[in-house]
């Protein structure tokens, strides 16, 4: 933040919008400014408006540029960077929530302050759904302007994949609808070139597809049995239909082992499913075994998973072919040896399938350039807030270490929606062969930088 706004400034910011500006020390102020990741809960805004519709965020993007003032967007709150808040202006969309569906023509239509929770509402009714997170409280704009993947994007594709349509409020404050006809350039780089980067999106127009019955497992093997269940589990995605979700993980929550599991779905019967999984229950009997046949809207509970409060770090690549055993044998290694800390969540790795439709659209036909992928590997640590400086340090530590030791058996490609502020190569990670194009279509849109931060196109 250049300077600091006078009492004045805010008063007339407040007089301009007709939703509620709160200031720090102020009733609900936390409520609508502390990040997810407690990581960067030093981090409070000088001030935060909660816009309730376009013409407040226009307005307080007016006022943060007069003002010279740092401004951000904050759609669900989940940036894993803390860029979903600032020093300066925080614009709070979560008053702006709503979300239509059309069961005739498919299309689903959501404000930029909808959650996954209110797009789940308004879709289950028609029987219909596309790429979501799988998380209640998720924000459709973070997801979306990220890639953004699900139980269902073998089949379905990513949920950026389902966009047809954004309209967002650039930096001078034009109200701009894009579409593949209409303002296509911006349109391509919303859908996979990040969130905050190119103006405040307030909302999106997805194509949904029906969806009918489907089947979800969770499989818990003991550690020793860790080295060929996650060989055979990777043969298994490799060969398995679109309609066949997985996530794979080791994960040390500060129990005695490492536990070793794979949840996922299938969009099929619970008797498909169990052929699918076949090889992987021959070859290890697990200690937790549940399979079973489930409407799509209890396969999305069984599939959600939240958070636990506290701070965090994650670390992702891209993966084009089976991790080899040497690979596993490093993975489990370390995360045998994972540092203690005091959050609960621990730490680990996980691979996500991938493949399928998200590799049916070419690297350049969206922002989106990770179209090769077989797994999205993601490895996390966390700790809690009072933790000594030493227990971070060492987590932070053993996350560079764990990454650094797999490299060479993955891709440089990382995933932009886990945004990770340790990365050094972000823009090749990130976005590979689009990073040019998403520079120019940012220097169009935003050539003076108003929306800025530390791994914001451009920067």
């Amino acid at each position: 933040m250049t300077r600091r706004p006078s009492d004045a400034d805010w008063r007339r910011l407040d007089r301009a919008v007709t939703g509620r500006v709160r200031r720090p020390g102020e009733a609900g102020f936390r409520a609508v400014s502390s990040p997810f990741n407690k990581r960067f809960a030093g981090i409070v805004p000088a001030g935060v408006v909660s816009a309730v519709d376009t013409a407040d965020v226009r307005r307080a993007i007016e006022w943060a540029r007069e003002a010279d003032v740092d401004v951000v967007a904050r759609s669900g709150g989940h940036s894993y960077a803390g860029h979903s808040v600032s020093t300066g202006l925080v614009i709070d969309l979560s008053a702006m929530n709503t979300v239509s569906a059309d069961g005739a023509s498919g299309l689903v239509t959501a404000a930029g302050g909808a959650r996954m929770a209110d797009v789940h509402a308004a879709v289950q009714p028609h029987e219909m759904a596309f790429a979501l997170g799988n998380s209640a409280t998720v924000g459709i704009s973070g997801l979306t302007l990220g890639g953004g993947c699900g139980a269902v994007s073998r089949k379905f594709g990513l949920t950026a994949d389902a966009l047809v349509a954004t309209t967002l409020v650039t930096a001078d404050g034009q109200v701009l609808h894009c579409d593949a006809d209409t303002n296509a350039d911006l349109f391509w780089a919303c859908r996979g070139g990040g969130g905050g980067n190119f103006g405040i999106n307030v909302s999106f127009t997805f194509q949904a597809r029906p969806v009918a019955d489907c089947a979800t497992y969770l499989l818990v093997w003991e550690s020793a049995d860790a080295p060929k269940v996650l060989s055979v589990l990777q043969e298994i995605v490799r060969q398995a239909p679109d309609e066949f979700a997985a996530r794979i993980g080791v994960s040390d929550a500060g129990g005695p082992d490492t536990i070793v599991s794979a949840i996922g779905q299938h969009l099929g019967s619970a008797q498909e499913l169990r052929e699918i999984l076949d090889p992987v229950l021959s070859v290890a009997r697990p200690i937790r075994q549940d399979l079973a046949d489930r409407t799509f809207w209890q396969a999305k509970d069984d599939l959600r998973h939240e958070t636990a409060e506290g701070a965090f770090a994650v670390r992702t690549n891209i993966v084009t072919r089976p991790l080899p055993d040497e690979a596993i044998a490093t993975m489990l290694s370390f995360v045998g040896r994972r540092p203690a800390s005091g959050n609960p969540d621990g730490g680990g790795a996980a691979l996500f399938s991938w493949g399928g439709a998200i590799n049916r659209v070419g690297a350049t036909d969206t922002a989106f350039a990770h179209r090769n992928a077989m797994f999205l590997l993601s490895m996390d640590t966390s700790w809690a807030e009072d933790d000594e400086p030493a227990v971070v340090e060492a987590n932070l530590r053993w996350l560079a270490d764990l990454g650094d030791a797999l490299s060479p058996y993955v891709s440089e490609g990382a995933f932009q929606n886990f945004i990770d502020p340790d990365l050094a190569d972000w823009r090749t990670a990130y976005y590979g062969v689009n990073y040019p194009r998403l520079k120019e279509i940012k220097h169009q849109v935003d050539p003076d930088g108003v929306f800025t931060f530390s791994q914001s196109i451009g920067s």
